[in-house]
C-alpha cells in the first residue's frame, strides 16, 4: 500500500545538494491500471499501481537492465527523467523532490509516503513547501507522461 502526499514548492530547501540523490528515468506501458517501469540508478522495477489518489496498491517487481531495455520501446507516452532529492525530516519521514528534466522540466513536486492514513492527515509541510496537490490527478506521474 502507498500512502503519499504530494506538493509544489514555493523554493527549493537550502543545500539541496548536500543530499543523496537517484538519477530516475520511467516510462507507463499502461496508464490505466498504472503499468510503469523505471531505472533508479542501476536498479530496474516493473510497478503496478491501482486507482487512487493519496492512498493505493503499489507492488514492485525487479527487473534486468535486459528486460528494462526491451520493455522501453513499448512505452506508450514520453519517458519521463528526473533527480529526485532524500530529505531526511525530523519526524523520520523521507521528502522524495523531483526535480524533472527534459519535456515536463522546470517541474519541481516534493512527495512524501506514510506508515498510516492518520500520520499522512496530520503532517504539517515545512515552510518552503507550496501547494498541496496530493488530490489533483493531474501531478500523477502517469497523467504528467502524457504531456508533450
Amino acid at each position: 500500500m502507498e500512502i503519499e502526499r504530494k506538493f509544489l514548492l514555493k523554493n527549493l530547501p537550502d543545500n539541496l545538494d548536500s543530499y543523496p540523490f537517484h538519477q530516475i528515468e520511467q516510462g507507463y506501458l499502461c496508464t490505466d491500471p498504472v503499468v510503469r517501469i523505471r531505472r533508479q540508478n542501476e536498479e530496474y522495477y516493473l510497478t503496478y499501481k491501482s486507482k487512487g489518489l493519496m492512498v493505493r496498491e503499489e507492488y514492485n517487481l525487479p527487473l534486468t537492465r535486459e528486460a528494462y531495455e526491451h520493455l522501453l520501446p513499448k512505452i506508450d507516452s514520453i519517458l519521463i527523467s528526473k533527480k529526485r532529492y532524500l530529505i531526511p525530516t525530523d519526524s523520520n519521514l523521507t521528502i522524495e523532490l523531483d526535480i524533472f528534466e527534459g519535456a515536463l522540466a522546470p517541474l519541481i513536486l516534493a512527495e512524501v509516503e506514510f506508515p498510516t492514513e492518520e500520520k499522512a492527515l496530520a503532517f504539517t509541510p515545512p515552510e518552503w513547501f507550496g501547494e498541496d496537490v496530493t488530490y489533483s490527478p493531474y501531478y500523477h506521474n502517469s497523467v504528467l507522461s502524457r504531456k508533450t
